[in-house]
């Protein structure tokens, strides 16, 4: 099967962003073990983030990025998933 270029393109994105995401759920899993609460966690991992966004691409990127992700919790994309009954 053939994949068009755009789409050869979306799944290495895809293979790229789980690979981060496995990443960054095993450092979560580390700082919880070392104690550390997922509110300190949290804001280290998005100032990090974010620093090395605006270092790498600029604040237009950061900012944008910063409305795409307020936009997912106004969502509920981040709230666990509910079982209906």
């Amino acid at each position: 099967m053939e994949h068009g270029n755009g789409e050869l393109d979306a799944l290495i994105r895809e293979e790229k962003r789980l690979t981060a995401v496995e990443s960054q759920t095993e450092a979560w899993a580390e700082g919880l073990s070392a104690g550390i609460e997922p509110e300190i966690i949290a804001e280290a991992a998005l100032a990090t983030a974010f620093a090395e966004l605006l270092r790498s691409s600029g604040e237009d990127a950061a900012i944008a990025l910063l409305d795409r992700m307020r936009d997912k919790v106004i969502a509920g994309e981040f709230e666990p998933a509910r079982t209906h009954h």
